[in-house]
């Protein structure tokens, strides 16, 4: 068992950065930036950066902290540099899947990021293997280099917008050239990407804004659905590519779950709207209760939120061992079944005797709420009332975030009292769709599919994760 099971979140699939900046230490400036996006995947990370001349990579498995030092950093010199930080979604956790994915074209080189996932991966994937391209990876993001590298133009955002058309699904990219990096964005708008100024001159974009401010970036805007950025000399160039979808499917989960509070996500701060997710909650989900607490960290804004309308007082009930899950050591056999003792301790002299509102911010398999739920009564709270910041999640997502497959979302196998009784809490609420929106602060423009299925785009073509993987063992 990975410690990995012991969290019971979505996992997203990557953060990326991509960075201009003449006269300055561009690959430890991108080292900075991923390390601001480690969160967003903890399996592999890479940086590919130019000199204007030749490019070079270094990537692994593992952290960001683990892979790179003073040594490697000092053997990536150049001006242009790109950087990955990866949770898979298409392709396994594997070295040959790490990015970003850099090769030689007939225009130079090239290294692609990728964070999202194409849902007509198996199609493209054919149509370059019938044309006699060699693939040596199982993921998505090759595919899309792949493409790039044989594509038509006179330019790089020639050939990138020739190419973006035959996408279908989640892409936010970095793409580095021999002189140049540019920030592209898929037509739904999916996945985040912004760009803004560096105080030297240079241009950065990055997965969420807090990793540019982290940079000292300032003039922060997002990169618009369809859009390519070019950064390079000079102010950046933004080109429309794609025109956007009437309908765009921004990831409702960033501000539930996978941004850093820090960030903006649709020009709202994400700790705000995790605030008011809290209150809707406490609306919808009012109980008679001593204390809110919550699960650490993410649904700490969302606790301050529910504890501000209820007016019930909110303190810790958890502490939380933050690296536990980003240790590739595994556990022996006796510490495996402490299971979610080896991530949390109850504070039980906030927890005696009190009748205890837990905030979480979703329940995916239902593989760690029963546990939590558990340590707080073995603590001594004599109810323990579960309050969730997003609806059920009944349906699997197939745009960049792994929440698993139908048979293992407990809310697609269970109703709401029987999540309640597995879990063995008092009370069981979920968030009400309305109720999400109406934090968020929008009516529409979201991808809410893992809550309804219905998804923005055709997914009859997909393949699981892991499909291509069998003719690559």
């Amino acid at each position: 068992m990975s410690l990995y099971e012991y969290e019971d979140h979505p996992n997203e699939e990557c953060g990326i950065v991509g960075i201009y900046a003449p006269n300055e230490e561009v690959a430890r400036m991108a080292f900075f930036g991923l390390f601001a996006l480690q969160h967003r995947g903890q399996e592999a990370a890479g940086i590919a950066v130019s000199d204007g001349r030749t490019a070079r990579v270094h990537k692994d498995m593992g952290l960001v902290t683990q892979i790179f030092n003073q040594e490697t950093l000092a053997q990536l010199q150049g001006h242009y540099a790109i950087g990955h930080t990866r949770y898979s979604t298409t392709g396994s956790s594997a070295l040959r899947n790490a990015q970003p994915f850099l090769l030689e074209t007939r225009h130079g080189p090239l290294a692609v990021a990728h964070n999202g996932n194409l849902v007509n991966t198996a199609e493209l994937r054919l149509q370059l293997l019938r044309r006699g391209v060699g693939l040596s990876s199982s993921s998505d993001s090759e595919v899309i280099t792949m493409m790039l590298a044989g594509a038509e133009g006179e330019t790089w955002p020639d050939r990138i917008q020739n190419t973006m058309g035959a996408w279908r699904g989640a892409f936010s990219l970095t793409i580095l050239t021999r002189d140049g990096v540019y920030a592209v964005r898929d037509p739904w708008g999916f996945r985040p990407l912004s760009v803004g100024r560096l105080p030297s001159g240079g241009h950065a974009a990055a997965s969420e804004t807090g990793a540019l401010r982290t940079l000292g970036c300032e003039s922060i805007r997002e990169v618009g659905p369809g859009e390519i950025v070019t950064l390079n000399n000079g102010s950046p160039n933004v080109r429309q590519a794609l025109p956007p979808m009437p309908e765009l499917a921004r990831c409702v989960f960033e501000h539930v779950y996978f941004s850093r509070p820090d960030s903006f996500w649709d020009g709202r701060l994400v700790h705000q709207v995790r605030q008011r997710l809290g209150e809707e909650l406490a609306r919808e989900g009012a109980v008679d209760a001593d204390v809110i607490i919550p699960v650490p960290d993410s649904s700490m804004p969302a606790a301050i939120g529910y504890s501000r309308v209820s007016g019930i007082p909110y303190n810790e009930g958890f502490t939380k061992n933050r690296y536990i899950a980003r240790t590739f050591i595994q556990p022996t056999d006796s510490l495996r079944k402490q299971g979610i003792a080896l991530k949390f301790n109850a504070l039980e002299d906030n927890l005696r005797d009190k009748r205890v509102v837990m905030i979480d911010d979703s329940i995916v398999r239902g593989n760690t709420a029963g546990p939590l739920v558990k340590l707080l009564k073995d603590a001594g709270a004599k109810e323990v009332h579960v309050r969730i910041t997003c609806p059920p999640i009944a349906h699997p997502c197939y745009m960049g975030v792994d929440m698993g497959t139908y048979d293992e979302l407990i809310a697609h196998r269970m109703s709401v009292d029987e999540i309640c009784d597995h879990i063995n809490c008092d009370s069981l609420h979920f968030l009400s769709l309305e109720g999400m929106m109406r934090a968020v602060g929008r009516s529409g423009g979201y991808c809410q599919a893992c809550f309804t299925g219905n998804y923005p785009i055709d997914i009859s073509e997909l393949q699981a994760k892991t499909s291509f993987e069998t003719s690559m063992a």
